[in-house]
Parts: structure tokens; sequence; C-alpha cells
């Protein structure tokens, strides 16, 4: 087990930040201040180490010794300002509290460069076993853990069944969501939130 955590650590080491004494702070923020500009400015693709260095008044090799890749920079810079900050609605229904964490979701998916970031490093994850980690770990994790407390209250108060698969429900609420955001067919709106929970909930309520 110890082994497995080392390991573990080692992989998302590579998109997380370095130790504090292995950089300068006022370096460091300037670097990711200069990504989320630029992410704002010129999207996902348009950014480049070089653009980001200028930006920061740094270095290259500066930037390449605290991250090992654009999409590195780009993921601690996206984490650090909404990642990990998932509101968890409690309503008292499942329903109610499920619609609103998608609203939340889509509003960052769609009114901020979230959307963006999070689908360049989708697309480079595929490409990376240790970003794809560490993606799982600083966007993924976070999210579906607020989904599991939603969903585990709700079997606790009777509206859903007891015996449901957890891990299987919340990929079934996500995967239509990541589906429409790679392939931008349909809009992430709150008619989507609506009709793709009430779907869900026909399936899984008592």
């Amino acid at each position: 087990m110890s082994q497995l955590l080392e390991n573990t650590e080692k992989t998302i080491s590579v998109c997380k930040a370095p130790t504090t004494r292995r950089r300068n702070y006022r370096s460091h923020q300037a670097i990711l201040k200069a990504t989320a500009e630029l992410l704002e400015e010129k999207g996902y693709r348009e950014i480049c180490i070089e653009a980001i260095a200028a930006r920061a008044g740094v270095g290259k090799q500066t930037i390449y010794r605290w991250w090992s890749s654009k999409a590195a920079v780009i993921m601690e810079a996206y984490s650090d300002q909404t990642a990990q900050n998932i509101p968890t609605p409690d309503t008292g229904s499942v329903r109610e509290d499920l619609y609103q964490i998608l609203r939340q979701l889509f509003v960052v998916l769609t009114t901020t460069t979230a959307g963006t970031a999070v689908t360049g490093l989708i697309a480079e994850a595929q490409l990376d076993a240790n970003l794809a980690e560490a993606f799982r770990e600083q966007f993924i994790k976070c999210r579906r853990a607020a989904t599991r407390t939603i969903l585990e209250r709700g079997v606790n108060r009777g509206e859903l069944r007891p015996d449901l698969n957890l891990e299987l429900v919340i990929d079934a609420i996500y995967g239509p969501v990541w589906y429409r955001l790679l392939l931008k067919h349909a809009p992430l709106d709150d008619a989507f939130a609506e009709e793709l929970v009430n779907f869900l909930i026909a399936g899984i309520v008592v």
C-alpha cells in the first residue's frame, strides 16, 4: 500500500506544484497569472510556453523547471481558480440538488475559460498518463465526491433505491456532459440539465 501511495504521489506531482523550496513565489504566481490571462485572451490552443514566459517576465527554463508541459501549467492555473471549489447543494431533494450542481458546472464550462481549458486538457490527457491522473485528481475527483454526497443523502432519506451502484450513476450523470462539451453538437444549458436529471431520476428513485 505504501508503495502504491508513493507511486501515485509521483504521478500527480507532474502537474501539481513542486515544493516551495524549489521555486520563487513571485515568479510562480506571475506564471499562473500570465497563463490565466492568455487562456482568457487566446484560448487553449493558441497558448505556448514562450508566450507564458514573455507575459510573466521569466525565462522558458524557469517554467520547464517547475512544470513538464503547457498542459501542466494550465492545469495548475485552472485548478487554483475554480476546480477545487465545488458547492454541494442541499435542498432536501435529490432531483433539485442534481439540477443545481449541473447548472453550476454548465455556467463554469460555458461562461468562463474553463470550457476551453477542460476540453484541451481532456484531449492531451489521452496521450499523457500523468496528465490524465492529475486531471482526475484535481478536477474530476472533487466533483464526483460532491455528487456522491447528494446521492448518498437521497438514499438515506429513502428517495433513492438502496441498492444503487453510485459510481455508475455518477458516470451516467457526467458522461453526457463531457460528450456535449467535446463534440459541441448540442448546448450545455438549463434545459439539458433538467432533461438529464429527469431522465436519470426515473431509473434510480424508489
